[in-house]
């Protein structure tokens, strides 16, 4: 079963992926981020490259698309706040 992130855990997973453009979110347990592509096609490519893992993970992100930008927002309803999937998918969808 997933839990939330420890203090201990956030420090080792979150601080590497907030140092890579990632932040927290005001006013909830959550972290964001803003993808910026050439153009509307890459964008959405990118989000199907994601949402393949996101779906293989079974853990699924809030985002919306504008063009193309993509923003991002990850938590984990079932715990109430960030946990390990989340760094997990944040560290992916950097990778993708």
């Amino acid at each position: 079963m997933t839990e939330k992130l420890s203090d201990t855990a956030r420090e080792t997973l979150l601080q590497p992926l907030l140092d890579n453009g990632w932040e927290m979110v005001e006013g909830r347990d959550a972290i964001r981020k803003t993808f910026v592509f050439g153009d509307f096609t890459e964008a959405f490519a990118w989000m199907t490259r994601a949402a393949l893992w996101a779906e293989k993970w079974n853990h699924h992100p809030e985002w919306s698309n504008v063009y193309k930008t993509v923003t991002v927002e990850l938590t984990t309803h079932d715990v109430g706040g960030l946990s390990a999937l989340d760094a997990k998918l944040a560290r992916k969808m950097d990778a993708l």
